[in-house]
């Protein structure tokens, strides 16, 4: 462990190369109040750099993110492009309206044009769905997007996608392990200032915009847009971006594609650093769609057909409410595994039309319903680990989705999820069943009836401590209880997987899924009725989370069966 004195000598190396004043006064109080404890929080450990990417606290020093973390970081993913593409590697960079997204997108374009690659700079903050697209549709050797998504205000990240083999989808193993090296090198070698820049970069503006919205808006059905627009439809949608970029790309693609007009939540359309109405901007969390509510109360009162539409800070989330009078503030939030169940049925029915096989896919924590949508339409299922950077290299991919919001219409277009493209095809769903004087509601009961009553929730705790969370986990695996709210439980430790998770109604050609920190119990209610639970910790956020799912016989039951397993395992997490 690292001495006091030693600590602030690698303080002082590191104010001596630190281009941002305010990063700079931070380090020199701690030094002049030798705060041992901030020192070794910020120089004790250094951010890893993983298939994430990084994420983090914006602060001082290598275990927080500054201009200095994210040239090395720059730095090292130069290094390894130039080594995989050569003098013909490219990338695009975007960046969204956090704190210091830009200037971590720009320093980045100069330190990567310094190795001579062909950068590609978005002229304005931009969704992560764009960058996806930019990095697929120019075919370029890499992508970079400067977000943290939906994280607190204090957080900012560095997400990585690759072209070629990876198919402009975000990276995985080993690339994450190889760029990580070549960061570790910059870091070791080389300071801020001496760092080869270039100032020879191209600027997407409005160019990537346009091919954006002309390639999304080719997910809708032309004709039944204009027939609906012939009526007098009551569907309409409240939207809000969430303090985050959604807007200025979300507005003129409901117009263009012919859809209802969206109406802003005023008080969050603009981008804003601060989220100053949420504790948190992640549409999940709850009260964050409460002013999204308090604006539909204003425009929507009465009309069973309007809906909330919210999209996450940097738009590749979706989340929808619908009117429910039995629901605080008269509004219902779908759950992630509803949103995914309405728009692959949508997607699967498609591709039947047209003649296309290929494969739904869904993560391991996400309602496995899709195994049933799947078999209806002739399709093949998939089961991957968490995070669209697996789903999204699921081979002949025509849908996947996860239930934390997110979700992929167009895999041939963005290789992510795509919180705006999916509001597009939502948006047209809800009009054409109000042409056939059905709701959302409805439909959702609809589905149910021909696939089963799934009941998703979630558990999750947040800690300061994130050896807490390593504790959790580890008490679990050396004790896994045998039964669960009083029904046999089969465990799992997902670090050693085996085909299909032991989920029957996932296809018995599923491949075994690579180790992944996760711990699964599958309930037995009946003969007929099963749960299940997994246990993880966060990729993205100092949480432990626990997924929960329930058949039943009906909704009712199956939402009775998910309640019982809600108290059993917040029982057993204490």
């Amino acid at each position: 462990m690292q001495t006091l004195q030693e600590l602030i000598e690698a303080a002082k190396a590191w104010h001596d190369q630190d281009p941002d004043a305010e990063t700079r006064a931070e380090l020199e109080a701690l030094i002049e109040s030798s705060d041992e404890h901030s020192l070794r929080d910020r120089f004790g450990a250094r951010l890893s750099f993983g298939t994430a990417g990084l994420r983090g606290e914006i602060g001082a020093g290598p275990n927080r993110m500054n201009r200095v973390l994210v040239a090395q970081a720059a730095a090292g993913l130069g290094q390894f492009l130039v080594e995989r593409a050569g003098a013909s590697a490219s990338v695009a960079i975007g960046f969204d309206g956090r704190k210091n997204s830009q200037i971590f997108a720009q320093d980045s374009a100069q330190i990567l044009a310094g190795f001579g690659i062909k950068v590609y700079l978005f002229s304005q903050m931009c969704p992560t769905p764009m960058l996806a697209f930019a990095v697929k549709h120019l075919g370029l050797s890499g992508g970079v997007m400067v977000t943290a998504s939906h994280n607190p205000p204090q957080d900012n990240g560095y997400k990585v996608y690759l072209g070629g083999a990876n198919g402009g989808s975000q990276i995985i193993e080993p690339d994450d392990k190889a760029i990580a090296q070549r960061i570790a090198h910059a870091a070791a070698n080389q300071t801020f200032d001496s760092f080869a820049r270039g100032h020879d970069f191209d600027m997407l503006g409005e160019k990537i915009r346009a091919d954006y919205q002309s390639a999304t808006i080719q997910l809708l059905d032309a004709q039944k847009v204009a027939a609906n627009s012939e009526q007098n439809l009551q569907t309409k949608f409240v939207y809000t971006p969430m303090h985050g970029v959604g807007w200025a790309t979300a507005h003129p693609l409901f117009n263009a594609a012919g859809l209802p007009e969206l109406i802003a939540v005023e008080s969050q359309v603009e981008p804003d650093a601060s989220f100053a109405t949420v504790k948190f901007p992640n549409p999940e969390e709850p009260g964050a769609l409460d002013e999204a509510m308090r604006t539909a109360n204003l425009h929507l009162a009465g009309n069973r057909f309007g809906l909330i539409i919210a999209n996450d800070p940097d738009a590749d989330r979706l989340a929808v409410a619908v009117p429910d009078q039995n629901a605080e503030h008269g509004w219902r939030r779908l759950t992630g595994d509803q949103l995914g169940l309405i728009l692959a049925d949508v997607m699967a029915a498609r591709a039947k039309a047209a003649g296309r096989h290929g494969a739904l896919a869904s993560s391991i924590v996400s309602s496995s319903v899709l195994a049933k949508v799947a078999a209806h339409y002739d399709l093949d299922y998939r089961e991957t680990l968490t995070g669209f950077k697996w789903i999204s290299k699921v081979p002949h991919l025509i849908f996947g989705f996860e239930e934390a919001l997110g979700y992929c219409v167009d895999p041939n277009q963005v290789p992510d999820k795509d919180g705006l493209s999916a509001a597009l095809v939502f948006a047209q769903l809800a009009c054409d069943l109000e042409a056939e004087g059905k709701t959302i509601a409805d439909h959702l009961v609809d589905l149910g009836n021909t696939y089963g009553h799934f009941a998703t929730g979630q558990i999750s705790i947040r800690v300061t401590d994130l050896a807490k969370i390593g504790e959790l986990m580890a008490r679990l695996r050396t004790a896994p209880p045998a039964q669960i709210a009083g029904h046999d439980a089969a465990f799992a430790d997902l670090l050693h997987p085996v085909a299909h998770g032991g989920d029957s109604s996932v296809g018995h050609d599923q491949p075994a899924l690579p180790p992944t920190d996760a711990l699964r119990f599958d309930v037995t209610f009946s003969a007929s009725n099963a749960g299940r639970v997994i246990v993880r910790p966060s990729g993205t956020e100092p949480k432990l989370k626990c997924y929960l799912q329930a058949i039943g016989d009906s909704a009712a039951d199956a939402e009775v069966k998910l309640a019982e397993l809600r108290a059993a395992m917040t029982a057993i997490l204490a």
